[in-house]
């Protein structure tokens, strides 16, 4: 079983510019149920960023900020180092705020692929267009996965396992060769199936313990990819070892079904941000008619679906004012809640 049922969470992205207030909200409202995440605060600026604090992870490469886009360089600086300060800081807030919790906890970082099509060389074009950079960026990623969740779970002593949400909105682009060079006169190369997959397998692994025999074991650490609302490559994402496959809900009606079918009949599980931001009302059905309808067609079992199901806010959770934060993970509890409950009665 990849999560408890009916789990709620959130996808990272954070409003405001106050780790504690952060912590403390996520760790309040989701600690149970659901899984708190490590909030992530970009309004900060730079280093805060979703790049940039994945940057800042790299073992042994460092990064700058250029012409309004993070580059490789041959040694830190002030921009790598507001980063690592940031993500200290934000750590050093859960670390309070969790004090005495036990459970799991969620963490996001941007992918490998989408990483080196989102920071340049030093020469100026994306790292993305030298195999080479792809691989020692990879390599450096994994390892510093590891040491980031190692530190995790030094500051929470009770941590049960983490789930790792591991970002790669560009990864349809990357396997069709769509992405543009630098100039933006011509296309970054396009990588073969295997080699994406490849990558992807090493930081997914970084990340992962060892798997559960089937669905009803006990949860090991897991780790998934987001996708949002690209496209899905169902045996690609399991060859690599994703544990689940995180969708944006707006696509849950025009989605692969043979791909998300498959995939879930893998056992993958599905991490669905469906819960608006705006408040519509205390009923959850409208917004979980989707995912419910979804689940009908590919023709699983409804007891299964809180099982294999997690759900999140939308998108874009940081652009509201912290004090709505709260409203909207009760809300997010209360659908997943509906899921479970929903599921049993018709199963009943």
């Amino acid at each position: 079983m990849l999560w408890e049922p009916g789990t709620a969470t959130g996808l990272g992205p954070f409003p405001g510019v106050d780790p504690l207030e952060a912590a403390r909200i996520v760790f309040s409202e989701l600690a149970s149920p659901g899984l708190p995440f490590l909030p992530e605060l970009p309004a900060r600026g730079v280093g805060s960023d979703p790049v940039g604090r994945t940057a800042g992870l790299l073992a042994d490469l460092h990064v700058e900020v250029g012409t309004g886009v993070w580059r490789f360089v041959s040694r830190g600086g002030r921009d790598e180092q507001r980063a690592r300060t940031a993500l200290t800081i934000d750590l050093d807030a859960v670390e309070e705020m969790a004090d005495g919790y036990e459970g799991p906890v969620k963490l996001r970082i941007v992918g490998p692929w989408s990483l080196v099509a989102s920071v340049e060389l030093a020469k100026g074009e994306k790292a993305l267009a030298d195999p080479g950079a792809v691989r020692d960026v990879t390599a450096s990623l994994a390892e510093g996965l590891r040491l980031h969740i190692a530190d995790l779970r030094r500051r929470i002593p009770r941590l049960t396992r983490v789930v790792v949400q591991v970002d790669e909105p560009h990864l349809a682009s990357v396997l069709a060769g769509e992405l543009p060079t630098a100039s933006g006169w011509g296309r970054l190369p396009h990588y073969e199936r295997a080699v994406v997959e490849d990558g992807l397998r090493r930081v997914l692994a970084a990340a992962s313990g060892p798997a559960p025999s089937d669905r009803d074991a006990a949860p090991a650490d897991s780790a998934g990819v987001w996708i949002g609302a690209t496209r899905i490559d169902g045996a690609l994402l399991q060859g690599a070892g994703a544990g689940f496959v995180g969708l944006d809900g707006a696509v849950l009606d025009t989605v692969d079904e043979d791909e998300i079918g498959e995939a879930v009949d893998a056992g993958v599980g599905l991490l669905v941000a469906s819960v608006p931001l705006e408040a519509r009302g205390k009923d959850p059905r409208p917004a979980m008619a989707p995912l419910r309808s979804l689940w009908k067609r590919l023709g699983f079992t409804l007891e299964l679906l809180p099982r294999i199901v997690a759900v999140t806010p939308v998108e874009g959770l940081e652009r509201l004012d912290v004090e709505r934060v709260p409203g909207v993970l009760r809300r997010t509890i209360e659908a997943a809640r509906y899921l479970e409950e929903s599921a049993a009665e018709e199963e009943s």
